[in-house]
């Protein structure tokens, strides 16, 4: 017993002290950030909106895509993939207002999902680049262009990754940590990457690509429902750069309830846990900087989880009472420290995105203790849904995430 507690502790302190590191990094990033200088001339760029009933949100993102300001030639494709409510039909009306703006039907086809459509949407355009916005978000007026200045003043960037925020962070505590949660993962420890290792990582929506290099890599893989992640390790793999522009915004929707949200983690897990497996049949995803990549799936998907519900037993155990094996360490240490990290790197987060308020203060206070738990729940239900699928030898569908009203 004493030995696993060791081995415990080790990967917890190497958690610690990677996480510290890069989080430093991430606010030094932040700090010091200037924009890519402006273009001579401006390439060409395809904006793809995977869309399959997206009534409810489509008009206030064909709004923002209106708006946006770019000096090159710019086509946006909403790409309407079966759906069923009046996403047609608002689209249409844009495309007959702005010509920029076209309404692409996408064909019937198996497996469902996002890679699909924007292979689909990728055939039937023709650009230099190819940004991708989900059908909820509404980009600030610059955020395509400051992407576009960072892939063409990067050496060696296939893309250019941005900052997505929440747009219904007041809604409820769900949305507010949601929120919370994106200041760290998305972009505060995004930019420590790319300050520490020249290492990015795709966010799914506000990315912008090249397209000659995704069709040397073949196209998005379309059994990977974490098609963002995936396709990072494969760049990487390449030698290609993903350099982090933080001042490139989206506003996007998050889930509102709780069914929606462990239905949407659960996706983002179960796909992680994919690109995990291609990973231990690919040698070249642990070469090199990819190195990092997979490390950081393994880190934040399994260790950070295992570390997390041990610090959880220690804790209960040390407050009820029961004699834990004699070690030289305080074992509470381990649930002391994960608190004290994860607290940091929120608060981190909240000053360096001037963010800081005492409601949000009080929120991040006690996010490790609720929010931070449901991973657990998701991890165990991600591993179950996949390894069931696998057996049965069937694909995993594809779950679009539930909008709401209400979002303008």
């Amino acid at each position: 017993m004493g030995s696993i507690i060791m081995i415990i502790m080790a990967f917890f302190w190497i958690l610690l002290i990677f996480y510290s590191l890069v989080t430093i990094a991430g606010i030094w990033f932040r700090l010091t950030f200037k924009d890519s200088d402006e273009l001579d001339v401006y390439p060409s760029v395809a904006l793809l909106i995977p869309a399959h009933n997206e009534g409810i949100v489509i008009e206030h993102t064909l709004r923002a895509m209106a708006r946006l300001e770019y000096k090159g030639q710019l086509d946006i494709y909403v790409l309407d993939d079966n759906s069923k409510d009046d996403t047609a039909a608002i689209a249409m009306e844009f495309a007959s207002v702005f010509s920029r703006i076209h309404y692409i039907p996408v064909p019937p086809g198996s497996p469902s999902g996002k890679s699909r459509v924007l292979n689909y949407g990728l055939s039937i355009s023709n650009s230099e680049y190819f940004v991708v916005y989900d059908a909820d978000n509404e980009p600030e007026f610059d955020a395509l262009d400051k992407l576009v200045r960072a892939a063409e003043t990067t050496k060696d960037a296939a893309s250019a990754v941005g900052y997505v925020k929440t747009k219904n962070a007041e809604t409820n505590t769900l949305t507010r940590m949601i929120a919370l949660e994106f200041q760290v993962f998305q972009l505060l420890m995004q930019s420590g990457r790319w300050k520490l290792f020249k290492l990015g990582s795709l966010a799914g929506t506000n990315m912008l690509l090249r397209r000659s290099v995704l069709e040397e890599l073949g196209g998005y893989d379309v059994f990977a429902l974490a098609e963002d992640a995936e396709l990072t390790v494969r760049l990487t793999a390449k030698g290609y750069l993903l350099p982090v522009v933080p001042t490139s915004r989206t506003w996007e929707q998050e889930p509102e309830q709780m069914k929606t949200f462990i239905k949407q983690r659960t996706r983002w897990l179960t796909g992680n846990i994919y690109l995990l497996e291609k990973s231990l049949q690919d040698l070249s995803h642990w070469k090199g900087k990819t190195f990092f990549l997979s490390l950081q799936h393994v880190l934040t998907y399994l260790v950070f989880v295992v570390v997390l519900l041990f610090s959880d037993v220690f804790f209960v155990m040390s407050v009820a009472g029961y004699q834990l094996p004699n070690m030289d360490a305080p074992l509470l240490i381990l649930w002391f420290m994960s608190y004290i990290v994860y607290t940091s790197q929120l608060l981190s987060a909240l000053v360096v995105d001037r963010n800081v308020s005492l409601k949000n203060v009080l929120y991040i206070f006690i996010m490790y203790f609720t929010y931070a738990q449901l991973f657990i729940i998701l991890l165990v239900r991600s591993f179950s849904t996949y390894l069931w699928s696998r057996l049965r030898g069937k694909t995993i569908a594809w779950d679009k995430t539930k909008r709401f009203k209400g979002i303008g």
